[in-house]
């Protein structure tokens, strides 16, 4: 087995239709530019209410990537 060396990195995913929502769109955004994306911690969840109803999900994840080796 590789040993493996993981970069850790906090996201902050947002939505207005739910938590998971929010996560799904950190995770999807961080893809496009972060490669070896192998897993994330949900750190906190937090919400913004107006006129007593949620109007936006905040989510704040920790993602974690490996390192690439360097060539030696």
């Amino acid at each position: 087995m590789q040993d493996h060396v993981y970069k850790l990195v906090d996201l902050v995913g947002t939505s207005p239709v739910s938590i998971e929502e929010a996560i799904q769109n950190a995770i999807s955004r961080a893809n496009e530019t972060i490669r070896g994306l192998r897993w994330f911690e949900v750190v906190q969840t937090r919400g913004h209410v107006e006129d007593g109803k949620i109007a936006h999900y905040q989510v704040v994840l920790r993602v974690a990537f490996t390192l690439e080796a360097a060539d030696a």
